[in-house]
């Protein structure tokens, strides 16, 4: 899940989680950004480098989330790989895990997404551990280039446990089980930084899903807006004040709401114009808490 910075992705992604773990079901809520954008939404204590509950879901199904933390996985990847346990421990008091980062800076998004593919193809027993994984990715402005570093360090190593790690994410992260789906708003900025994403993830390769369009408001009715005098015989007749400067404040708003509208309409037009599935979520006036969150899941659900 992907979107502009603001558009609510990380609220989306949760909601999807929940969707997709109903009538029980396990799914893996990841972040990557260090953010710790799972834990305020939830009101719980910052998520550890682990895979831990998170939640119910309708049905008997749950929600584990994990936060991934590139130094934790370059550790983790050290002794997997070249088992370096304790000797990765102790560079990591150096400061050389911080220095091969820096340096490298590919490497720790070629962690992180190898941490998530760790998650994504992990079975017990002869079941996947997990139904569905849902990473809350970089926003637009950094998803092309996150998601495709698999594949350019595989080009660039040559042999060992890189590349192979490299080309497996690579391979996984353009399959018929992954889908980038895009978070947007029905506002200029980000709505254009998501036609941009889309050009970009289908150049690379990448399958895009769904265009999500979040804070939806319901569609303002048609017509032509209403003239003063038409207004103050309206409040008029419901007993309400007439006074010059509310008349005048209900106009100034009725002709801001009807620019509002052809805006979002023309807007919505050019997600259209996509030709992707395209799923919108309503507004939450109260804002994004746990009922909040299963309504999306249940609008999500209904998404054909």
């Amino acid at each position: 899940m992907t979107g502009k910075g603001g558009t609510g992705k990380t609220s989306v992604a949760a909601a999807l989680a929940l969707a997709l773990a109903a009538g029980g079901r396990r799914t893996l809520l990841v972040e990557v950004e260090g953010r710790q954008g799972i834990a305020q939404l939830f009101g719980t204590d910052p998520l550890p480098y682990e895979e831990r509950h998170l939640t119910d879901a309708p049905g008997g199904g749950e929600v584990r989330a994990l936060a991934v933390d590139a130094e934790e996985a370059l550790l983790e990847y050290l002794d997997m790989f070249y088992k370096l346990g304790a000797a990765g421990r102790a560079l990591r008091k150096l400061g050389a895990i911080d220095f091969a980062t820096t340096i490298a800076p590919g490497l720790r998004d070629v962690l992180l997404t190898g941490k998530v593919k760790e998650a994504t193809t992990r079975t017990v027993g002869q079941r996947r551990a997990y139904d569905a994984v849902v990473l809350d990715a970089p926003p637009t402005g950094r998803i092309g280039r996150f998601l495709n570093v698999t594949a350019e360090t595989a080009r660039l190593a040559k042999v060992g446990p890189i590349k192979t790690q490299s080309e497996g994410v690579a391979a996984l992260l353009r399959s018929p089980i992954t889908a980038v789906h895009v978070v947007t708003l029905l506002e200029e900025m980000p709505v254009q930084e998501t036609v941009d994403a889309i050009g970009e993830l289908t150049k690379l390769g990448f399958p895009v899903g769904r265009v999500v369009v979040n804070g939806a408001r319901p569609p303002l009715p048609a017509g032509r807006v209403v003239a003063a005098a038409e207004l103050e015989r309206g409040l008029r007749a419901a007993g309400l004040p007439t006074d010059r400067d509310t008349v005048a404040g209900l106009a100034a708003e009725a002709r801001d709401q009807a620019i509002r509208r052809e805006l979002e309409e023309t807007l919505r037009g050019e997600l259209v114009e996509l030709e992707l599935p395209m799923t919108e979520l309503p507004l939450l006036p109260d804002g994004v808490d746990r009922a909040g969150l299963d309504r999306l899941a249940a609008t999500l659900v209904g998404a054909d």
